[in-house]
């Protein structure tokens, strides 16, 4: 049975993935902060080990806990992280360096950490949970889509590093999910930008963010079923776009020159 390790598994993608895996037969460690709510995958089978991210010792523990207990780990997946918007001008710059240590060094942190017990495996698979957010971006979420442009260049680097060593690299790209950060972006419009020069578009975005029963979306297990696809895949894609809307806007994105891209992403704000 592979062993995989999942972080962010407390809630949204992270829990459904962990879950999803346990159902098919993995051995599943589920790292996150939030250990309180991580009842259901106990309750699975799976084990829970309290992480936070933020903290490199923790990350340490997280990838040591798991090789002591089960002498191997084949699949790492990157899912954890949080959301930040607000205009560049006003999002104060510690605040967005505390964003990237936890949404991009901590993953680039991990998969140094599984690297070696992989190469000596001679197999192993590195998950990084992306976004359509990897490839285009909006106004008033810049850190969001340079952490989430700069997890995709990571990952398509350490794609072509570790191939040689059996070791599998994959992007999941997810569209529009229902998860808990609608209401954290909504928030954070309203702190960092809702008084200001960029107030008229904070305002307005901010009261088409949400979460609950009417946000829409699709399922977080729904991409649980694609990671899981890409694990058990004999040559996996290097990236998988999936959820609502993610092909489209992934092709909107590709196709239209910059300044048409612009055009209809301001005129869906205002």
């Amino acid at each position: 049975m592979k062993v995989c390790l999942v972080t962010g598994a407390s809630s949204g993608i992270g829990l459904a993935t962990a879950l999803d895996l346990l159902a098919a037969g993995y051995v599943v460690y589920g790292a996150a902060r939030r250990v309180g709510r991580m009842d259901a995958l106990r309750a699975a089978g799976g084990h829970v080990v309290p992480t936070d991210l933020r903290e490199p010792a923790d990350l340490d523990r997280v990838v040591e806990t798991v090789i002591a207990e089960q002498g191997r780990i084949d699949v790492l997946v990157n899912n954890a992280g949080t959301v930040l918007h607000g205009a560049v001008e006003d999002v104060p710059i510690g605040t967005a360096r505390e964003y990237l240590d936890l949404n991009l060094l901590a993953p680039a942190r991990l998969a140094q950490l599984v690297l070696p017990h992989m190469r000596a495996q001679g197999s192993g698979t590195i998950v990084n949970v992306s976004s359509v957010a990897g490839e285009i971006a909006m106004p008033l979420g810049a850190w969001y889509y340079a952490a989430k442009h700069a997890l995709e260049a990571l990952s398509d680097t350490l794609r072509m590093e570790a191939g040689e060593f059996g070791i599998d690299v994959v992007i999941i790209q997810p569209g529009i999910i229902k998860t808990e950060f609608g209401e954290h972006a909504a928030d954070q419009l309203r702190e960092f930008s809702g008084d200001g020069a960029y107030r008229h578009m904070a305002n307005a975005m901010a009261a088409r963010t949400g979460s609950g029963p009417d946000q829409q979306g699709s399922e977080g297990s729904v991409v649980a079923e694609v990671i899981r696809k890409a694990i058990e895949a004999d040559r996996p894609e290097t990236r998988y776009a999936v959820g609502l809307m993610a092909e489209d806007l992934l092709q909107l994105g590709r196709t239209l020159p910059d300044r048409a891209f612009d055009e209809i992403v301001l005129r869906s704000v205002r």
